[in-house]
């Protein structure tokens, strides 16, 4: 059964009512399950998770982090993953076969992941390898979906964080001479530009029409960049950073490399969302903040750090739409059927699709 057909049966549907009760008794009778599991439930959330999901996560995090953490918990039967199908997949990788892995909303998935599919990666390889030959060393971001993983693992490649990238990247150079970079071409570039790697040796791969969207002598490229990106990210703009500059030029900005080479360029600071959570934290009373990140995250940190002035870069910029599928009521759906012995949601990544992207996170784990 393929997602569509998950997605269209009564069991993944959340009935109806769930969406008429009151946030006090949601609140309520999720605290009320979580109590009487005890430690065999575990839920990890995403930093981009909305606040009346966030307040139950036992560990809060990026996908990777959570997903190592939830692999660690070998107590917990069932690990109730806020954040979005990747991220489950990749805990369902990580962890023992007696735990079950539950996504509250099968619709919570990722635009970023979703623009690198395995048939369109496998039949870009074939292209790619008859164009360099045994050359290239395929990267993946951590944000893509297992398949994907799997594929990159099964040729030698390894996974990447947005901590680690420039690492991994440094890394898949002793091994290969080039390098292949999915699923998200501004991490990949600006990465690969921060360690030096001319913008005129990157070449873009458009899967769509299989071709190089690239100008010059093709041999000379050393990066691929996957035409993906992330639809958030994506949304920071050069005006953005413009109108800052001129509105308050003392204000720092601070943006995620999933942004556009031209708007980490001329930002202050650029980093995971690890990196931008501690660079808030440490950041002195009084400092001024423009951040490009979700907004459920910056709202997050604005309401945690009143000592300082924070504001999104964007300043209408919506929250993660497929995050914010992971909402209060299908939370307390998921665990209110849990409690009747009925697990919905399951995510299972096969043994094959397991063994191939467990080879590409050991690859990164042993360089990181």
């Amino acid at each position: 059964m393929n997602i569509l057909e998950m997605l269209n049966t009564d069991s993944n549907q959340m009935p109806e009512h769930y969406k008429d009760l009151s946030i006090e008794e949601m609140e309520n009778r999720v605290r009320k399950i979580k109590k009487k599991f005890g430690e065999r439930l575990f839920i990890p959330g995403h930093h981009y998770q909305k606040d009346e999901v966030i307040q139950f996560a036992d560990a809060t995090g990026d996908s990777l982090q959570l997903a190592q953490i939830s692999a660690q918990n070998k107590a917990a039967e069932f690990i109730v993953f806020c954040g979005v199908h990747f991220m489950a997949e990749t805990a369902d990788i990580l962890t023992q076969d007696n735990q079950k892995v539950i996504l509250p909303d099968m619709r919570a998935g990722c635009s970023m992941a979703d623009m690198a599919d395995i048939d369109q990666t496998e039949r870009s390889w074939e292209i790619i390898q008859q164009t360099f030959g045994d050359t290239v060393l395929p990267l993946t971001y951590v944000n893509s979906t297992a398949a994907i993983k799997s594929f990159v693992g099964k040729y030698g490649g390894a996974t990447v964080t947005s901590s680690n990238a420039k690492d991994m990247v440094q890394w898949a150079f002793t091994q290969k001479e080039r390098i292949l970079f999915l699923p998200d071409q501004h991490l990949g570039r600006n990465t690969a530009y921060d360690l030096g790697v001319p913008l005129d040796k990157m070449a873009i791969w458009n899967p769509h029409t299989d071709n190089f969207e690239y100008e010059g002598n093709i041999e000379e490229v050393k990066v691929i960049l996957w035409k993906g990106h992330c639809s958030v990210h994506e949304n920071f703009t050069v005006k953005n950073v413009e109108n800052i500059r001129k509105q308050q030029p003392d204000m720092n900005i601070l943006v995620h490399p999933e942004c556009s080479r031209e708007v980490v360029a001329l930002s202050d600071y650029a980093g995971s969302t690890k990196y931008i959570i501690d660079t808030i934290e440490k950041a002195p009373a009084g400092s001024k903040w423009a951040i490009g990140t979700e907004m459920n995250l910056v709202n997050r940190l604005i309401n945690n750090h009143r000592d300082k002035e924070i504001v999104s870069l964007n300043p209408y910029m919506c929250p993660c739409l497929t995050m914010n599928r992971i909402d209060l009521p299908h939370l307390l759906w998921t665990l209110e059927e849990l409690d009747k012995d009925n697990v919905i949601n399951q995510i299972v990544v096969d043994n094959q699709t397991t063994d191939y992207a467990i080879l590409a996170l050991n690859r990164m784990l042993k360089q990181s």
